[in-house]
């Protein structure tokens, strides 16, 4: 079934009329918040922190040894 192209045209001038006022909201809202300072307290991304290869080996070595407890466990039930 083919959509009336008249439809199509009224429904694209109604979501853009929507998008038009959605985007004035939204830099109003930045504008507020730029001027209460809030705009840099925003949650910024944290650093990664970087691991050793022997941090990673110790907790490689230990994962190991907790699968091997859990395999054990369940074989032998």
């Amino acid at each position: 079934m083919k959509a009336d192209p008249s439809l199509l045209n009224a429904a694209l001038v109604g979501f853009q009329s929507q998008l038009t006022q959605i985007d004035q909201a939204i830099s109003e809202i930045r504008r507020a918040l730029a001027q209460t300072g809030e705009a840099e307290a925003a949650p910024a991304k944290r650093a990664r922190r970087k691991m050793s290869r022997a941090a990673r080996k110790r907790i490689a070595a230990a994962q190991k040894k907790r699968w091997a407890k859990y395999k054990k466990s369940k074989g032998a039930k």
